[in-house]
């Protein structure tokens, strides 16, 4: 699938850069866009040369949220053609949250509505300092339903009742306080920040970081603890017997690097 609206780098190292791509409507998500983060999420996930996603863009807005002619056009559509648009977007964010591997989200700017769900649907979050956050849709109306559920994982009902509601401008502060993102940092020192986590990902072993991320998601769809240990004692068990989770053993026993941990220099390559 050819990408217009999205930008994928990958270097040597396999850490890919997925970047939005609109600077014209401060990168807002359309149908076209919505697609294609759900093909490159797909894309990126299958690709077993990629170790850690980056998502980002360029400007002064990260993410604007959803175009407002993009959804002006679902009051056109019958019930039935507004839940299948919705539903586009809460299977892309679905696709990125299940990503098997990391996802970092390096948000450099403001951020709205659907671009907090974006955030949301990531493993990571750093931020600039400066950046302001806003869950928008009731200023128009609106609710930010579709997202609703990943950024309930992050905020809880507390945070919800406290955003969701007044739609209230808040700062990358208060997105720190409430669990939206991971850090905040000045602007010139974000590229520096996302290249920490980088690198302590690129430590981990590609299988290990996957049964994690897929343990994760099982702790939050399963009541009760009885459920969640047993998840725990066979997700353990199947780990153990995989090769990453051999090599990695032998490999520190040995004092050596796993053969994950490349040396490779960060030239990069476009898909």
């Amino acid at each position: 699938m050819k990408f217009r609206t999205v930008q994928i780098d990958t270097d040597l190292r396999g850490v890919a850069r997925l970047w939005l791509n609109r600077p014209d409507k401060h990168h807002a998500l359309n149908a076209e866009m919505i697609a294609e983060l759900h093909e490159a999420a797909l894309q990126l996930g299958r690709d077993d040369a990629v170790r850690v996603v980056v998502i980002g863009s360029d400007g002064p807005v990260f993410c604007a949220g959803g175009d407002l002619r993009w959804m002006q056009d679902q009051q056109q559509k019958d019930a039935a053609g507004r839940r299948k648009e919705a539903k586009t977007l809460s299977d892309m964010l679905a696709a990125l949250n299940s990503v098997p591997k990391p996802v970092i989200m390096r948000v450099q700017g403001n951020s709205f509505g659907g671009g907090l769900g974006l955030m949301s649907a990531a493993d990571i979050v750093l931020s600039s300092a400066e950046a302001k956050f806003c869950f928008s849709e009731t200023r128009l109306g609106l609710i930010p339903a579709t997202i609703g559920p990943f950024v309930w994982r992050r905020l809880g009902e507390a945070g919800l009742r406290r955003l969701f509601i007044t739609a209230k401008l808040f700062t990358s502060e208060d997105a720190l306080r409430y669990g939206l993102i991971a850090g905040a940092v000045a602007l010139d020192r974000l590229d520096e920040a996302v290249e920490a986590e980088i690198e302590a990902a690129l430590k981990a072993g590609p299988e290990a970081m996957a049964a994690a991320k897929a343990l994760i998601a099982h702790f939050s769809q399963t009541p009760g603890h009885t459920a969640q240990n047993d998840a725990a004692i066979d997700a353990l068990a199947a780990i153990w017997d995989t090769d990453g989770a051999k090599d990695g053993i032998a490999a520190f026993f040995a004092k050596t690097p796993p053969p994950w941990v490349k040396t490779d220099q960060n030239r990069t390559t476009r898909l």
